[in-house]
């Protein structure tokens, strides 16, 4: 009888849901990269993803800490994201030399900046295969069901039919 207990305590303690634990969001979330946005493009292309997304990031930024230790380590993001996209990080002071997703070269921080009007940190921006800009979230979100929510908004194309507040709202999350 003793065994008996043994086994059925030890079956219920396997078959208990194990929350994942977190993980580096360099390691697991973003993609290494030589800077050349055109060319990601392309391996996003020969690789089958949905497009790419850019983390417009800067070291003091408190939301941009918050967005990588509460939400883009976990492993649920990081594994959603990296099936659908090819994920990069840019620094909005960098001055770090990169080729843009049009194939010119230029500087981080100018890449945000006079690109895309990145001024505040974090930007959050996804771009379809052809290098266009199909969803921006400026700073960071409510958490890791928000965040999966863009992912979602974007990979389904709801992005073509209707602004992502209405979709967010239709799924239930408020503003």
């Amino acid at each position: 009888m003793k065994h008996l207990r043994i086994l059925f305590l030890f079956i219920l303690v396997t078959a208990l849901p194990v929350s994942a634990e977190p993980r580096d969001p360099y390691k697991h979330f973003f993609n290494e990269t030589w800077g050349d946005f055109r060319e990601e493009l392309n391996n996003a292309r020969q690789q089958g993803k949905q497009g790419i997304l850019i983390f417009f990031e800067m070291d003091e930024c408190p939301f941009c800490h918050y967005m990588k230790h509460n939400v883009l380590n976990q492993p649920e993001v990081q594994e959603y994201y990296r099936k659908h996209f090819l994920n990069f990080a840019v620094d909005i002071e960098g001055d770090i030399e990169i080729v843009n997703l049009k194939g010119k070269q230029t500087k981080q921080k100018d890449f945000a900046f006079k690109e895309y009007r990145v001024r505040a940190t974090p930007v959050i921006m996804l771009f379809d295969l052809d290098g266009k800009p199909v969803h921006k979230h400026i700073g960071k979100t409510a958490g890791v069901d928000e965040f999966m929510l863009i992912g979602d908004f974007v990979v389904n194309g709801h992005y073509k039919k209707m602004k992502f507040t209405r979709y967010k709202r239709e799924h239930g999350q408020k503003k």
